[in-house]
């Protein structure tokens, strides 16, 4: 039952930024017989929960892979209809994230998306603007491989212009030029679907997250698997680099 699995969650403990990716939701479609805009269709179903769950435990920051700039090779009509569908479900959506103080954020190129779907992506964003709770972010035509080049790129034109003095370049530097600088980096990411890689998804800002990977399809994937995940996380050892037991002696328990 999901109750006990609250139960057994350590509220003290619970990781500050969850990133997901969403997988799974053509495969889910063609084994029932179905095309796959069906499975996007009822993966909408599937973020409203785990978002409610995420705000329910007190999590400050999900950050969901909704659409890769590499999918935009689909299909047409997958493209089309995953358009319409983000763009009707953002519509729907926003009454519910204000009722729970949910604020909507997006990263990514979204000057690749159509003007309809960015021009309503940006009524959202100022709508939600107001809200202090869970911050959910939609990762959205985005890729880290663009994301580090965008970066760079600005960064240069900033050496360029004499705003930076290139030998004072660091890695605060670069995180101040990324699409996350006002977040802070996962500490937990979950792969749904049982595929055991990262798929350009946040590859800087995941270098100390814990990775998590089910064979649940994305439609299918609730809260309690979500709890699941986050018990899994805090039994895990996170140790940065050091050893165990310079963890165990910093500790505040020990």
């Amino acid at each position: 039952m999901p109750e006990d699995l609250v139960a057994g969650i350590d509220k003290a403990r619970l990781p500050k930024h969850i990133a997901i990716i969403m997988d799974g939701n053509g495969r889910w479609a063609q084994e029932k017989g179905q095309d796959r805009l069906y499975g996007h269709f009822h993966g909408v179903e599937s973020v409203r929960n785990i978002v409610e769950g995420a705000a329910e435990l007190g999590i400050q920051y999900l950050t969901l892979y909704a659409f890769s700039t590499e999918n935009w090779d689909r299909p047409q009509q997958e493209v089309e209809g995953l358009m319409s569908l983000l763009v009707d479900t953002i519509r729907k959506e926003v009454p519910t994230l204000n009722k729970n103080n949910i604020r909507l954020h997006v990263i990514g190129d979204l000057n690749m998306l159509p003007d309809f779907a960015r021009m309503e992506l940006e009524e959202s964003l100022e709508m939600t603007k107001a809200n202090t709770g869970l911050n959910l972010v939609m990762a959205l035509s985005y890729s880290s491989r663009w994301e580090l080049v965008n970066a760079v790129k600005n960064i240069g034109i900033d050496v360029k212009a004499g705003r930076i003095n290139p030998e004072t370049i660091n890695q605060e530097t670069l995180e101040q030029y990324l699409s996350t600088s006002d977040f802070p980096d996962p500490e937990l990411m979950i792969r749904t679907s049982g595929e055991y890689r990262i798929s350009n998804f946040l590859l800087y800002q995941l270098a100390y997250a814990e990775l998590y990977f089910t064979d649940t399809r994305w439609p299918d994937f609730r809260k309690e698997n979500l709890y699941e995940a986050i018990i899994d996380f805090q039994n895990r050892e996170r140790r940065f680099g050091k050893t165990g037991q310079q963890i165990k002696e910093e500790s505040p328990l020990t």
